[in-house]
Formats: structure tokens, sequence, C-alpha cells
């Protein structure tokens, strides 16, 4: 009986080592990776490598130009030389980290029996309009038609014509460089129709240093997918004034017409109001001499500020508003005049404030007090009025004049109140806008995601940045193609998803449970558990070492 104590001691040891190994080996092999993967942060994988890659991307613009030659155009002996294709690429000078370069592929061929019959007319507006623009001419491409240097199809002083089409024409010589010197005239009309450096600087101002790219670009608005305009009609003086405007009938004839042209750029609506006892919140000081108000360059700044408190158009806006403002000064301050930094009266009596819109200055005829009791009905010219917030809303959009070549005859917008060539040189600047937006959105995401390692990225996050990426990819493919329409729609998908991906609430869940946090929840968790099981291992590690280390019996 004396010796079955120890074995059951022996055994009861035995069973409590094997016990403890037991645990141990449950919580090291099932339970630590099993709480590892049920509290580990989700991070879906994303394309940091081609994120990286989009820094240096390359932006190569091609412009399609087919150079049309009339008989008698150039010499005979060039002229068999026809058909070939010239390419000319030069590199803006930027400074930004995507290198641009503006690519003219130039298509020359001989002109057909119709295109001579309309080169030879005396008159370029029905020259042009025999040369109707085919259906079929890609978005971004020109048409440059070489006349005879004899021809009286332009004024004898003028070199080259710009029209509202794709099309432009310009007079060919007799000499022996006759392509050379034709050529360096088309290269000069077709950057003037499409792509210049003032034009992508004005594009990539909010990326560019403030240097003299950015000082005076920052005019046109941001590329975005819907603009809401605001026309609105003040009457500070309802008593005086009893003001009548038919905008409805303006927006139909002036403004849809430029907006429908526009339409490839994004959505536009429109609406209109009245606003009475609505103060400019400056005071307009008296000019003797004239017996009139004014408004000096310097206080503009300040009339926009409290009008905007009164407007509520951009309190829930979606998109940006564009504000136009037509003001009917009071009585008290009746004729009131704008003047420029030099003292004289703007011509125009508005003027216009970058990416918010512009005030125009409708003053009443002095005649109209005569004999009338107030308040005087007023009709407003909404002819001049819409001359002027058209003119505003072309600044607003980046479409200024061309930089025109010496001696070039240049005929202004139709009805439309803008040209195709513009609206493909505003999509151009669009679409660089766009992959420039989207290439810093994606590389500020994939540095963030990087630097904080316990933010979620989940499925869907993860697919709009490999969609942004593929859109951006593949709008720089277009864009080297000279496909502008469909480069343009991709770089929009580029910005849209990459915004999408940045802005999902998903990103910031888990960005403010630190580490220490952590810890703290955990500890008294897992601490009582693991302390047992901890000091069993550490206690048959001790015995099994000595067990190692006791030397066998010898007889």
């Amino acid at each position: 009986m004396a010796a079955a104590g120890p074995a059951a001691t022996d055994l009861e040891v035995v069973r409590g080592k094997r016990a403890a190994l037991f645990f141990a080996t449950v919580v090291i092999v099932l339970g630590l990776p099993l709480w590892w993967k049920t509290t580990e942060t989700y991070r879906a994988p994303l394309p940091y490598s081609e994120i990286s890659g989009l820094n240096s991307l390359k932006l190569r613009l091609m412009v399609p130009v087919t150079v049309v030659f009339t008989q008698e155009s150039v010499p005979l002996d060039d002229q068999e030389k026809l058909p070939f294709t010239v390419v000319h690429e030069r590199e803006i000078p930027l400074k930004y980290k995507l290198k641009i370069k503006c690519r003219f592929q130039k298509a020359y061929r001989r002109a057909l029996d119709h295109e001579e019959a309309a080169l030879s007319l005396g008159n370029i507006q029905e020259a042009e309009t025999m040369l109707a623009e085919p259906s079929e001419q890609a978005e971004g491409s020109l048409t440059v038609y070489v006349i005879s240097e004899r021809s009286s199809l332009l004024p004898q002083d003028m070199m080259s014509y710009i029209g509202p089409k794709r099309m432009a024409v310009v007079r060919g010589i007799m000499h022996r460089e006759a392509f050379n010197i034709i050529g360096r005239r088309i290269i000069q009309v077709a950057q003037a129709m499409s792509l210049t450096e003032d034009v992508l600087a004005a594009a990539l101002a909010d990326h560019l240093p403030e240097d003299k790219w950015s000082s005076d670009k920052r005019r046109p608005l941001k590329s975005s997918l819907g603009y809401e305009i605001t026309f609105s009609l003040l009457n500070p003086d309802p008593k005086s004034h009893d003001v009548h405007w038919d905008i409805e009938g303006a927006v139909r004839r002036h403004v849809q017409p430029f907006l429908g042209a526009l339409s490839a750029a994004g959505n536009f609506s429109v609406d209109s109001q009245i606003l009475y006892y609505a103060m400019l919140g400056v005071n307009p000081r008296f000019d003797s001499a004239s017996s009139s108000y004014y408004l000096a360059a310097h206080s503009l700044p300040h009339v926009i500020n409290p009008v905007e408190s009164r407007l509520g158009s951009s309190a829930a806006s979606l998109y940006p508003v564009l504000n136009f403002l037509l003001y009917v000064p009071e009585l008290a301050h009746s004729p009131l005049y704008i003047q420029d930094k030099d003292g004289a009266p703007v011509a125009t009596n508005a003027f216009h404030s970058p990416r918010w819109g512009g005030i125009m200055v409708y003053n009443v005829d002095p005649k109209a007090y005569n004999g009338s009791q107030l308040p005087v009905s007023i009709e407003v010219d909404m002819v001049r009025v819409m001359e002027v917030f058209l003119a505003q809303l072309r600044l607003l959009f980046g479409i200024a004049q061309p930089q025109l070549p010496p001696k070039c005859l240049f005929l202004g917008p139709k009805s439309e109140g803008i040209m195709t060539w513009e609206l493909d040189r505003l999509l151009w600047a669009r679409s660089v806008e766009n992959l420039a937006t989207a290439t810093t959105t994606l590389t500020s995401l994939a540095q963030l995601l990087g630097k904080i390692s316990n933010i979620v990225i989940k499925d869907d996050v993860a697919s709009e940045v490999y969609r942004a990426v593929a859109a951006v990819q593949k709008a720089a493919e277009e864009l080297s193609s000279g496909h502008l329409a469909s480069a343009f729609a991709a770089s929009r998908e580029a910005v849209t998803s990459s915004e999408r991906a940045f802005f999902d609430p998903s990103l910031l869940h888990l960005l403010y449970f630190p580490d220490d946090q952590k810890f703290a929840i955990y500890i008294p968790l897992f601490l009582p558990m693991a302390v047992p099981i901890l000091l069993s291992l550490f206690k048959i590690f001790l015995e099994t070492r000595k067990s190692w280390k006791k030397p066998e019996k010898i007889d």
C-alpha cells in the first residue's frame, strides 16, 4: 500500500503536465490564430505600384490635322508628292510632375472637286457654308485648307482665316520650301485652335506652384459633372423702381444655345430669383464732376460677401454655383458706375469674380423720372444684359480669345456663343485637369493608407481605386491616339472613382482606434488565462531540463 501512494502522485503529476500542454496547444494552435484572424483589420489589396507610376505619367496629346491643298497653292512638283503625313511634336514647358507633349499629326492631301469649287468662290462665308463640317469628323480634329497665293477668298493683307467650325484657311506660296513655310503657318493656326501653354496652365492652375503660370490663371471653373447657374435681380429700392425682366425668354434665346453647346462638358441647371431691399454692402462715392456715383476697383471684392448671404443658392448644392446679379441702384445712388484700376468707367458697367459669377449695374434712364410718379416702371434690356453675362460665362469657363497668328482673319462665335473648336479646346483642358486631379487623389490615398495601418480597406473601395487607375491609363492612351471624346469620358470616370474611394466613410471607422486602446481591452481578458498556462509550461520546461541533466546510474 505504501507504493501505491507515490504511484498515484506520479500519475497526477503526469496528468497535470498533459493537461497544461493540451491547454497550451489549444491556445497556440487554435486560439491565437482564431483571435488574430477575427480581430485583424481587413485591407483589400491595392495597386500601389501602378499608383506610384502615375506620378511619372507622360501625356502625349495628339491633334489630328487634315491639310487640303488646292490647285496652284504649292508648286506642281510639290503637289505630285501628295499625299503624305508630317508629325510635329513639342513639349509644353509646365512646372508639373506630368510631362505633357503636344503632337500635331498633319495628313496632307489634294482637294476634292467640291472642295475646289467651294474655295474658288470670292466669299469666305459662302465657301465655309459649302464646306460643311462632315458628320464623321471627330472631336479635337482640324481641317486646314491651303488656297492659292493670289486667291481672293481672303483679303489680300490676310494670310490665314479661323472660322467657327473645325476649319481654317491658309494662303499657299510658290516657293521651293513651300511645304516648310506652309507647315509653320499651319502649326500657328492649329495651336490657336487647340492647345497652348496658357490653356493648359489655366487647367492645371491648382496643381502648379505660385509663379507666372498660376498668378492670373485661376479664373476658370474647376471640372465638375454639373453646374448650377442662378440669375438674380436685385432691387434695393422697390418704392422707386418697379423692375420687369423677361428672364425666361432671355435664357431661352441666349443662354440655352450656349449651354446646349457646352453639354458635353457637364450638366447645367438654370434658375432665377428677384431680391428686394438687397444692398451691395459698399457705399458708393459721389463724383461731383459727373454728378454720378461710382464704385472703385479696390472696393469690388467687398461687394460680394454681403450679397451672397441673401442668395442662398449654394447652401444645398452638390455642384458649383454660378451667380449672375443684375443690380438696379436705388434712386439716391443713381446713376452708379464701376471704375477700373485706372479710374476710368467700365464700358459694360459690370465685373466678374473667378469661380463665383458676375455682377452688372443697370442704371435707369434719367428721362424715366420726368413727370412720372414713383415707382417708375422699368423694362430691362435683356439683350444688352445677356451679352455681358455670356461674356462673363465664357471667362468663367476659361473660354478666352485665342492667340491669333499675324495677319489672321478671325470671326467671332455664332448664335451659340461658342465655336466648335473652342469646345474642343475646353475638353482638352478638362481632360488634362481631370487626369491631374485623379492622379493627385490616388497618390494621396495610397500614402494615407500606407502610413496608417489600421484603416479598413473594403472591397468596394479597392474596386473604385482599380477602376480609377484603369480610367487614367485609358484616358492617357485615348489622348495619345487623338480620340478626344472618349479621353474626356475616361478622365471624368477617373475623377469620379478616385474621389468616391477617397471620401468613402468606411475609411474612418477604425482610424481613431489606436494600439494603446487595444492593449487596454485585451490585457484584462487574456492575462488571467495566460499566466497559469505560462507558469505551467515554464515548470514543465524546468523539470524536463533537470531530468536531462540527471546522470544515469551504472551498475
